[in-house]
This record gives C-alpha cells, structure tokens and sequence, in this order.
C-alpha cells in the first residue's frame, strides 16, 4: 500500500472513460467450487492461497504483506543509498545510514557478545539496598528499557481532549497478554513452559550459571505471575470509564506510597506536573506490593531479565537465535527469521519512521494523489450522513449530534504537514548497535516529554508513518488518517472502476468513520471528550444491536476448542459492518451518474463484496492464530468476511442468498446498527 499511484485518474471518472477501466478482479484469485453462500472467504480468496503458500519466514502471509513486502524493498534502496555514500555528520542522512550500518553489521555485534549491556547488568548485580533499587529502575527506564512494573507516559486527557495528561497504567509483562501466565489448558502451557526455558537460557547466555539462572527465572515467573493476577484482561482495557482515574500529583503520591514517584519522574526528565490519569488502580497495587514484600534478589533478578529480554535483538546471533526462538517459533509459528536486511529496514523505521516517510512520500507519493482521497472521503461523509438520517431506531436528538461529530472529522491523507524534527537525536558508529537504540529510545522520551507534558494536544500529529500499510480513527482528535502506504491495489486501483475501489479502500474508509460510532467511539463528541451525547433510550437500543455481534462472534469456532472473543472485537466487528454499508451506499450514489456495466461474469454489486474479500486474503499458521485470537481486537480474516457478510442485506441481494446456503442469517437476526 504505497505507491505512485493515481497518475490523472479520478475515482469518479465521467462515464465514457469509466468504460474502459477494468473490474480490478484477478479471477484467478477465485475458487468457483465453493458457493458464495456456503463460504465467502474461500470463494473469494482460495486461488490467491494456492499461489501464496506460508514461508519459513511468515506465520501470517496475506495481501497485507505482499504491499509490505514491496514496500520494504523500497525502503530497502532510499536507505541503502544513504549508508552506501558519504553522508554530512549529523544530518539525517547520516543518521539514517549509520544506524543500518550498525543493524547489518553482525560481524560486529558478534564479536562483542553481550559487552553492550554489561555496565547495566552489573549495575544492577551490586544492588545492595532496596532504596537503590527505584532510582535504578527509572534509569534504566529513561533509556528505553521497560525496567518499571508500570507504565507511564503522556496522552490526551480523555474527558478534556484539548490538553494533554500524564498517564500511568499497567505493565511489567514481558508476554503480550495475562492468560499466558495464568491458564493451564494445554497450548498455554506449552508456552509458557517455552518461555520458562527462554529466560533460562538468556540468563546463561550473560554469565549465570545453570542453578543461578534457573533461580532468577524462578523469581521472574514469579514476579511477572503476580502482576497478571491483577493485570486488566484485553476486554476489560476497552471499558473506557473503567480505564479513567483522574488524579492530583499529591492524590497519586498518597495512594500508591510504595513507588518512588518524585524520583521516577525525575529521573525520567519530566518536568512538575500537578495531575495524572491512573488506567488499572489493582495492578499498581500489585506493583507496591512487590516492591514491598519481594526480595531484593528476586527484584534484581527480574530487572537484569528486563535488560537482557530487550536488548537480544540487538546483541549477537546468539542472542537474536534466542529471542526469535520463543517469540517468533513458539508463540508465533514462524519457521525461519526474517533476513537481516528487512530487520534492519524495520530497525530504522522504527527509529526514524518519519525521516524515512519524507523519502518515501517525495518519491513514491504524487499530490494527486492526496487530492483523490480527500474526494472518495468526502463521499463516503456523505454515504454515512445517508445511513445516519435512515436509521429507524434513533431519534432525531440523537441524529443530529451524529451529524455534529460526522462533520467535525479531520481528516490526513497521506503523509503530514509538518515533519518530526531529529536534530537532537545522535547515531555514533563508535557506539554498538544497542547503544544507539538506547539513544533512540532516550530521545522518543524526552521528545514525548517536551511536546506532551503540560502542553495542548497537537491535532497535526500522525500516530503512523506515511508508509504504513494502515489506516486509524483517533477519538480524541475525532481524525481518521489513512497514510500514503495504504494507497494501492488491493486496496486503491486507478485503474479499476468505482466498484473495485468502493468494496476495498471504500470499505476502509468507511471502517475507519464507523470508528468514530463503534462502542468506544460513541462515548466521545465531536470534540474528542468522554462524553455522552445520546438519550438514554437510543444508547439501550444501541447497546443492544451490537449486542447481537458480540453473540454471534462469540459463536465463532476458530480453531477446535477455541472460540472468537465477540466482546474484544466488538468495536472492529462493528467497524467493517458500518464500513461495508457506507461504502455500499457510496458506490450506488456513484453509480446514479456513473453506471456500471457487468464485467467478467460478475454484476458491480457482486464485485464490491469480492474486492472487500480480497483485501483480507492469507494463510496464517495455527500458533499465529491462537495468538491472535488472545489477543488482537480484530477478528480473524476469514471471519471478517465469513462473518461480516451475512449482516449485510445488499449481499444476499447480488448473489442471491437464500436460507438454503450455510452462511444464511435470518433477517431479523442481523446486526442492523450503522
């Protein structure tokens, strides 16, 4: 999703010209064996799996990283032209260019073993008093090491989205969700067993004997065990209020007395600040009680597991062999790392995304571009406005604070106004690789600090690059963005007519608004606040049609024995319902001066609903899914056709669904919302 694409096309070309643009279906794609009502995604998407079969390399592989795959080889060439030439000291070229360098040069980082985090680890050995151990803590975590059991940082105040308000919240897990650590069905076990045995062997891997090591991860299961008995499950962190506590500086300081706050903020460079908001109040709890009641040995062994879990990627091939092991293999399925190269692309994006964003736009991202986005969201604003003034079940008080929050969308296409400024951020190549993250890191933190600490929210600010194959709602700056990368096939086709481009990127856009009115979205105004702005009668009917998707995803068996969360996908589900609607009314408004033809076999109504499928095409292995599935807030692909589709009444209508097809949902049985 990032190219030059466009070129003179509109998307609403005049009518002669829209003759001769193709359907934008690569019918090889499809598999006629399967009926469209039995099993949409297949029908839909079979032929793309045969000719995409899983790599070593890829636990998923869909349509997403097929753009990601080229995307990767372009700024594989705009960075590889920087660290093959000489570059002035300091400027972003240079910075760009040693720091692929360093990524690449495994040579080196082979050589010093794990040098680069000694002075750390053996800062944190010679702890003799537990006083010392906070004002560590913070040290390490001023350097982007996730030392602290907590986390903390600076966002927009939810229920005052003008200004900006220090957050804390839970953290200290080094898996990426409780359950790992606290279910004993069999697939969890296996990795947490797994990851029993990884942090083991990385503690033997800096200097700790067989039983030393094997008692440091006795205390780290421990610790980390202990945190995720109280850590918010992934549904419960998407209960808005109940993530919202707002605080005074001295109301934070009474109430969680164990935890060094004075000395964390400072250390971490933030100036005074008179007020906090606290998301999850038992995990901090638990935090204190740690702090508190464990050993300082158990506390010392936790934090050197912290320093090295982080830095593996960046050490040696040992170490790397190591953390891909557990984290790619186990928990993800993958058979083969990825190559250095891609590793050191991402390593430099993730650093400087912005810097390399600029590049990427000035070459591969023409203004037209832009200008024909800003045009298809328009008409999706209109297509939602539509749906809005139809809806049945809610009232005109309502609908017109819908409409409010509809017409205050801002809106970014493509790539920002104002770039990121690194000129305080320094690559050294006398430095090892994992020093100069620990700079990066350094740098997003005071970056963050000084334009977020006590100052206004900046609406102007992209929360993705402009490469990114993606697209975002915001609610506190009611914004949807949709950087450059997402605009290409199969997402944007210039060369396909409206039905092709409205049942893809359309679809995405119209997700993206439905965000805006998804069960999150609808708590916040048109300003961005946590604020209700419906009656009380219309937020029961609300809450009650989506209720009906939360049910029937909870239905979902993904794989044996394992169900879809229906409540943790609940506002992406809701989002591709509204998006599939809007973007379907889009296409008949176009279509009203703009009539389509039928091509290759198919009606454009039915090439709207293929185009959506195609865009979610893949294979994923089964331990990808199951991670998935704990914890990503979007249902599975398949599932985000297969069980999108049946909600839609214009989808039975263009190919003729009737009770006799397995997918079949009885009309009074579908989400009817947006």
């Amino acid at each position: 999703m990032k190219k030059n694409l466009l070129l003179g096309l509109t998307l609403f070309a005049a009518t002669a010209s829209a003759q001769g643009l193709s359907s934008g279906l690569k019918l090889e794609n499809l598999d006629r064996s399967y009926r469209p009502g039995d099993d949409f995604y297949q029908f839909a998407t079979a032929g793309w799996q045969r000719a995409n079969p899983l790599t070593a390399e890829y636990s998923r592989y869909g349509a997403f990283n097929v753009l990601h795959e080229n995307n990767q080889k372009q700024l594989r060439a705009l960075i590889e032209e920087l660290a093959n030439t000489q570059q002035a000291p300091g400027t972003i070229g240079q910075k760009i260019g040693s720091l692929y360098r360093l990524a690449m040069d495994s040579t080196r980082r082979n050589a010093e073993g794990y040098e680069p985090i000694r002075a750390s680890l053996e800062e944190v050995r010679a702890l003799s008093r537990r006083e010392d151990y906070q004002p560590l803590m913070a040290r390490l975590s001023r350097r982007g090491i996730p030392a602290t059991m907590f986390y903390v940082g600076a966002e927009a105040d939810l229920k005052n989205a003008s200004q900006n308000l220090v957050q804390v919240g839970q953290g200290g897990l080094s898996l990426s969700d409780r359950d790992y650590y606290l279910l004993d069905d069999e697939q969890t076990l296996r990795v947490r067993n797994a990851y029993r045995q990884y942090v083991k062997d990385l503690f033997i891997l800096v200097g700790n004997t067989t039983e030393e090591a094997q008692r440091k991860t006795d205390y780290v299961l421990a610790i980390e065990t202990q945190l995720a008995q109280q850590c918010y499950s992934r549904t419960k962190l998407r209960d808005v209020e109940a993530n919202y506590h707002y605080l005074t500086y001295d109301e934070l300081k009474a109430q969680y007395p164990a935890i060094d706050w004075d000395v964390t903020f400072r250390t971490l460079g933030y100036p005074a600040f008179n007020a906090v908001c606290v998301g999850q109040p038992e995990p901090l709890h638990e935090a204190e009680k740690i702090l508190t009641d464990a050993s300082l040995d158990a506390l010392k062994a936790y934090s050197e597991f912290k320093i090295v879990n982080d830095a593996a990627s960046a050490l040696s091939d040992e170490f790397r062999a190591l953390t891909f092991g557990f984290y790619g293999k186990v928990l993800s399925g993958a058979e083969q790392d990825r190559p250095r190269w891609k590793r050191a692309v991402s390593a430099v994006e993730g650093a400087m995304g912005m810097a390399v964003g600029r590049m990427y736009v000035e070459k591969y991202f023409p203004e037209t571009s832009k200008q024909r986005m800003l045009e298809l969201v328009k008409n999706l604003q209109t297509a939602l406005g539509q749906r809005i003034d139809q809806l049945t079940w809610m009232s005109d008080e309502t609908k017109k604070q819908a409409h409010e929050k509809l017409g205050a969308f801002y809106v970014k296409i493509g790539y920002p106004d104002k770039w990121k400024d690194y000129s305080k951020l320094s690559i050294d190549d006398a430095l090892s690789y994992y020093e100069n993250m620990c700079r990066v890191a350094e740098f997003e933190e005071q970056d963050m600090i000084e334009r977020r600490v006590n100052q206004p929210v900046d609406r102007d600010e992209w929360y993705m690059t402009p490469q990114t194959i993606n697209a975002y709602y915001n609610p506190t700056t009611n914004e949807i963005c949709f950087p450059a990368g997402i605009l290409q096939p199969p997402f944007f086709n210039p060369e396909a007519d409206d039905a092709a481009n409205y049942g893809a990127i359309g679809v995405v856009i119209g997700h993206e608004m439905t965000h805006g009115f998804d069960d999150q979205g609808s708590q916040f105004d048109k300003a961005g606040n946590l604020k209700n702005w419906w009656t009380t009668a219309d937020k029961k009917k609300f809450d009650k049609r989506t209720k009906v998707m939360q049910e029937f995803f909870d239905k979902i068996e993904v794989l044996p024995g394992m169900f879809a969360n229906g409540k943790l996908t609940l506002g992406e589900n809701i989002a591709d319902n509204g998006g599939l609607n809007v973007a379907f009314v889009a296409l008949q408004n176009a279509m009203r001066s703009n009539p389509l033809p039928d091509k290759d076999g198919f009606t454009p109504e039915q090439r709207f609903f293929i185009s959506f499928a195609t865009v979610w095409a893949e294979n994923i292995r089964d331990e990808q899914l199951r991670l998935y599935n704990k914890t990503d807030p979007h249902s599975p692909a398949r599932w985000r056709v297969n069980g999108a589709l049946p909600q839609i009444d214009a989808w039975y209508d263009a190919f003729g669904i009737t009770k006799k097809d397995k997918l079949f949902v009885p009309k009074k049985k579908r989400v009817d919302v947006w």
